[in-house]
């Protein structure tokens, strides 16, 4: 076949991608995935899609769950400090964390990683903290994409979608239904920013003039950059048996929106949730940014986590043994509020010595 012109036949991989490197990302990635195995998924990579046995994962009338997520800007903290094994969890984190707080068991998972250049280190970095994440969830990691897109993103840059389907037997699913006036609130604690708040945390560290290779100013045992990238806490394992006992009215995984914006989503009609800030201690990383951007105690309440990762609304005969129960679980918990007869919101109190603002605040958020 002819040509026009003198220029040589051109390949995809001058195009910039190359079809060798994904081949080889899906042998490395294989055995991770093989890892993750669970009953109802063999968890083989390969094919053009995933299969999931439900009824031999042990269910009879199950209805299916399904989140999707990403890690958003902390990418960009993980690229710079060239720290890579850590986000896969985020990126599970934020998918089953979301399916639990339905009452669903997480089954599979997916991801999807984008790039300019496939480099497949990096790549299988990303997807070791990916099965890592779903051994800790009890999910299968069944398969996924992964897309070369020159000019798309810049040099060294990706990013990561994430897609998980859980299931929960009919009329054990959580919608908020259950709530009443009377409940009250727990909180687990997080294990730190999680997966929200980053463009405001890359800007804070900005303007602070610290650097993510030196020790966190508000903890020197540890650096800056290891903090801001402790991965979010899956809470899934811990939960689990718990909402197997019915003592759990609803819970509210706290994300994008912090407490204010995510607490009103389990509440009915009626009932408005009244959180006391000084029931737990604002970690030293949520002080330091709030100095660091003299960020007012509402703003902070609706940016971040600020300490507490999860909220349970439960019936006050079931919150001793829950504690417990949770606390055998190795989870943190807190007595930080209570369900009361009002507008469906949430309102967030502190003393004067609430959040390093000192000064009593109050926000209130309807939904």
């Amino acid at each position: 076949m002819a040509f026009p012109g003198n220029d040589p036949p051109l390949t995809y991989a001058d195009a910039g991608v190359s079809i060798s490197a994904g081949n080889a990302l899906v042998k490395m990635i294989a055995p991770l995935a093989r890892a993750t195995a669970r009953p109802g998924a063999d968890a083989e990579l390969g094919g053009f899609g995933g299969f999931f046995d439900l009824k031999a994962a042990g269910y009879v009338d199950p209805l299916l769950v399904a989140a999707n997520d990403g890690v958003g800007t902390k990418l960009k903290l993980a690229i710079a400090l060239n720290r890579h094994d850590t986000v896969g969890v985020d990126l599970v984190a934020m998918c089953v964390n979301d399916l639990v707080v339905q009452g669903a068991e997480p089954l599979f998972f997916l991801d999807y990683f984008a790039s300019a250049a496939l480099d497949t280190g990096v790549a299988a970095s990303v997807v070791a903290g990916i099965a890592d994440g779903c051994r800790m969830a009890g999910c299968a990691l069944i398969g996924g994409e992964t897309a070369e897109m020159p000019g798309m993103y810049a040099a060294n840059d990706y990013d990561l979608a994430g897609f998980a389907v859980g299931a929960v037997e009919r009329g054990h699913q959580l919608t908020g239904d259950r709530v009443a006036p009377g409940d009250v609130l727990l909180g687990l604690a997080s294990s730190g920013a999680h997966s929200n708040g980053f463009s405001l945390i890359r800007k804070l560290v900005e303007r602070s003039n610290a650097r993510l290779d030196r020790p966190a100013p508000f903890d020197l045992d540890i650096l800056l950059g290891d903090a801001l990238l402790t991965p979010t806490r899956i809470y899934v394992r811990s939960l689990l048996p718990s909402l197997k006992t019915g003592t759990v009215n609803a819970l509210a995984h706290i994300t994008g929106g912090g407490l204010l914006e995510n607490v009103p989503r389990i509440l009915p009609a009626g009932c408005h949730a009244t959180i006391d800030a000084d029931a737990w201690p604002l970690p030293p990383l949520f002080a330091w940014l709030q100095a660091q951007g003299r960020i007012e105690p509402a703003e902070l309440a609706r940016t971040f986590n600020c300490g507490i990762g999860m909220v349970l609304a439960v019936a006050a005969d079931g919150v001793d043994d829950l504690t417990t129960a949770l606390n055998d679980a190795d989870e943190t918990v807190y007595v930080i509020g209570l369900i009361e007869t009002g507008a469906r919101g949430c309102t967030v109190r502190g003393s004067d010595d609430t959040w390093s603002a000192r000064a009593a605040w109050s926000a209130t958020h309807d939904a």
